[in-house]
């Protein structure tokens, strides 16, 4: 059984962390970056092949900078798959760009604490923190107009809309506002192994239980 994380613990989690994380698991990762020497030496501490949540919208590719490329056959990252992922200024770009995305949910932190503070309900957190989780994936593409318009082609093919799912849709589809909280900061682990980030934001996958 997966295990499950509480929205007390998701608090103390964000609040503390702050989308970064801790130093042993930054080491890990090394700073590293899309260059063709890293592309020959690279290799993941943590394999992605075995969280299939991860391999849902990715495949293996010998001859990308870190292994992995999205699957055409994925809603969510099909889109993605058309770009050359053996390009290492190409990933090196979307590297910075993902982990900008990573640091930016920031903001939704700030939202929860303050809201929490206020003694707002939960459904109330859940709205404000999935609306906002919304805002920043079409703003971490504001200056890629084809990065951008793959993710709205996205949410348009997955949710019928482009701006991505309305709170309302994730609470029928989850069932539980907390959960709808939980999975606002839940990270597209396959975009992560294709940017090679999977090994520096693993410690958050087992938070969230995505992870062992």
């Amino acid at each position: 059984m997966k295990k499950r994380i509480s929205i007390c613990l998701l608090a103390v989690l964000l609040l503390t962390a702050c989308g970064k994380a801790p130093e042993s698991a930054r080491a890990t990762a090394g700073g590293t970056q899309a260059t063709a020497s890293v592309k020959a030496a690279f290799a993941y501490e943590h394999d992605p092949r075995e969280n299939p949540r991860a391999m849902d919208d990715i495949v293996e590719n010998p001859g990308a900078v870190y292994g992995f490329s999205p699957n055409p056959a994925s809603t969510r990252l099909g889109d993605y798959a058309q770009y050359d992922w053996t390009d290492p200024a190409f990933v090196e770009k979307a590297q910075a760009e993902r982990r900008a995305y990573h640091e930016s949910m920031a903001s939704m932190t700030d939202i929860l604490s303050r809201m929490r503070e206020e003694g707002a309900t939960m459904e109330e957190m859940a709205r404000a923190v999935s609306t906002e989780r919304n805002r920043l994936r079409l703003a971490a593409s504001e200056g890629n107009p084809e990065s951008l318009a793959a993710v709205r082609e996205s949410n348009l093919k997955t949710y019928g809309h482009e701006e991505g799912p309305t709170p309302d849709e994730l609470f029928e589809k989850y069932g539980s506002w907390t959960t709808v909280l939980q999975k606002s900061f839940s990270p597209n682990m396959g975009m992560d192994a294709c940017c090679g980030l999977y090994d520096e934001y693993y410690w958050l996958y087992i938070e969230l239980g995505y992870a062992a």
